[in-house]
């Protein structure tokens, strides 16, 4: 069997196992009533934010925690096929000496940050308190964030020895100590870029499967197969998760899904050496979360807006935009991004 067919087995085994638990699953949320409750939000200032309450209002009462599910089973079967992978004489080949070391980097990512995001859903369907650590108030959110990333970070410059930035048609340069913060600020940036762009339904996970199979494609490409086989069982996870997530959705995200998501969608793209092309490929989570921050500092110190809303889906639905074309005009752009990063990453 060679490595193509192994991988695309991989992933129908992900979808048809998420496949098989998610109507359940999704009961399983109703019976712990674990649904999206009305909620008046304000910003990080404290402000309410009336635009995004009127497009969600509606959404009240659908479960959330969907990213559960896919993080419970690509952890799982994750644990499980590397090991009978070895035994069945596949050979573990890996960019990196440490194979041990990148396994260990994925998972620690992919569930530190998705307790983080499971916490934080159940404070708000539980409604405890914003105040002091277990209430886990945006600061302490935050702060918890860098505290992880600083974790991954750490890991991948002294466990693996990752310290470069390449940048198509410039070079190569060695970052030093300098990658340890570099790469802290990346796993922050994108864990709440795409917890920002879980807006509408589909919109996030349709992206973010389009960008994992740009990412599965240049892992393959330099036989990485501790990854390649952890984003094989990502993205049919992912598939199967679509089907219920996309309009009108019948099960979300959750910040458990988003936050582990984004984090370990910047660690793969370090993990390849290729964090500039993760910010093409990843551009729409980019554009959302810069929107979403220029936003809120003009508000602050502009005292107006430069945008009708933010983020960019928010504008597009106050200027009349459906929510499915919005997601449907996103998924061909990022069809179209996610071609063009795996093109500057492989092009001399």
């Amino acid at each position: 069997m060679n490595s193509l067919s192994l991988l695309l087995g991989i992933l129908l085994t992900s979808f048809a196992l998420t496949s098989a638990a998610v109507v359940p699953f999704i009961n399983l949320l109703y019976r712990l009533r674990f649904q999206r409750v009305e909620q008046i939000t304000k910003d990080a200032y404290g402000r309410l934010t009336p635009v995004f309450n009127f497009f969600h209002q509606h959404k009240a009462g659908v479960p959330v925690g969907g990213g559960l599910l896919v993080i419970m089973v690509v952890s799982i079967l994750y644990a499980i096929l590397l090991p009978l992978l070895e035994q069945a004489g596949v050979t573990i080949t890996s960019v990196h000496s440490n194979v041990r070391g990148e396994v260990n980097i994925l998972f620690f990512t992919f569930l530190s940050f998705a307790f983080l995001g499971l916490y934080d859903d159940s404070k708000k369907f539980f409604k405890l308190p914003n105040n002091g650590f277990f209430g886990l108030s945006m600061r302490f959110k935050f702060l918890l964030e860098i505290i992880l990333a600083l974790i991954a970070a750490l890991l991948l410059y002294f466990s693996l020895g990752i310290s470069i930035l390449n940048i198509p048609f410039v070079g190569t340069f060695e970052l030093g100590w300098f990658y340890i913060p570099f790469a802290t600020f990346t796993i922050v940036a994108f864990a709440n870029a795409v917890n920002v762009t879980d807006g509408l339904d589909g919109l996030a996970g349709g992206v973010l499967m389009i960008s994992l199979f740009g990412l599965w494609l240049l892992s393959s490409s330099i036989l990485d197969v501790p990854l390649s086989v952890f984003i094989a069982l990502w993205i049919g996870a992912l598939i199967s998760f679509l089907y219920f997530n996309v309009f009108p959705a019948r099960i979300f995200m959750g910040d458990v899904g988003s936050l582990s998501f984004g984090a370990t969608l910047a660690v793969v793209g370090l993990l390849l050496g290729k964090p500039f092309a993760l910010v093409i490929i990843g551009f729409i989570f980019v554009a959302e979360i810069t929107s979403s921050f220029a936003q809120l500092l003009s508000k602050h110190f502009l005292k107006r807006r430069i945008f009708p809303a933010a983020p960019i889906h928010l504008s597009l639905q106050k200027a009349g935009w459906e929510e499915p074309k919005i997601v449907q005009r996103a998924w061909l752009l990022q069809i179209l991004l996610t071609i063009f990063g795996v093109w500057l990453t492989i092009v001399r």
